[in-house]
């Protein structure tokens, strides 16, 4: 309680990297395995996926309480972080040192992914009525242009590397991983899962192409 008091920054990294992880990165895999049903077509998506979301009672109350909110506080806190840092990749070039640099590269490119990504589907959906009826198809047409499957690919990847090594950095300041060699071998753990998903997330990407 002390340390809180004496420095209210330890609270608001911690609740920082716990917002990070759940709510924001269990919603982060949840998509990725939503989108990665795209590879069974159409009419499942439509008529499965996106149907039984749909359907969901308070789900506009969900998406702002469980996934906006803290996006919004991870992100802003972040966007805070990024401001503050000090890390310099081409005179330490040590590997934690870049990978403290590129979590917080990787966090405003998402940023203005997000953006692009959610005006595109959930805003423009709230008022075309084509959007929210043939979400694939909407998708389709999307990704079928070569310079937005691009940009769509690039954010996928940079939302997957920050979540696997943004959970390779909580290990070690929530002190999780405290020698040496737990760090290396979560940091191995964390790898895994970053290229399972990011395997799943791109099987999706592909799904929706014609």
């Amino acid at each position: 309680m002390r340390q809180f008091a004496a420095d209210p920054r330890f609270l608001l990294r911690r609740l920082h990297s716990l917002l990070g992880l759940l709510p924001v990165g269990a919603f982060l895999i949840f998509h990725l395995w939503e989108n990665s049903q795209s590879r069974f077509g159409a009419e499942h998506y439509n008529g499965e996926v996106v149907a039984f979301l749909q359907g969901m009672n308070y789900l506009p109350a969900l998406e702002i309480v469980l996934i906006a909110l803290p996006l919004l506080f991870h992100a802003g806190y972040g966007l805070i972080v990024v401001n503050q840092m000090r890390a310099e990749p081409i005179r330490y070039r040590y590997l934690r040192n870049w990978l403290y640099w590129l979590q917080r590269i990787s966090g405003i490119g998402i940023l203005i992914f997000l953006l692009l990504h959610v005006g595109m589907t959930r805003i423009e959906g709230l008022w075309r009525v084509s959007v929210r009826e043939d979400l694939f198809g909407h998708m389709q047409h999307l990704l079928s242009q070569p310079w937005m499957f691009g940009i769509y690919l690039a954010g996928l990847l940079l939302s997957v590397f920050h979540l696997a090594n943004g959970l390779s950095a909580m290990g070690i300041v929530w002190g999780l991983t405290t020698s040496a060699r737990a760090q290396r071998r979560f940091g191995f753990v964390c790898a895994g899962l970053g290229l399972l998903l990011a395997a799943i997330g791109v099987h999706g990407l592909i799904g929706f192409l014609p």
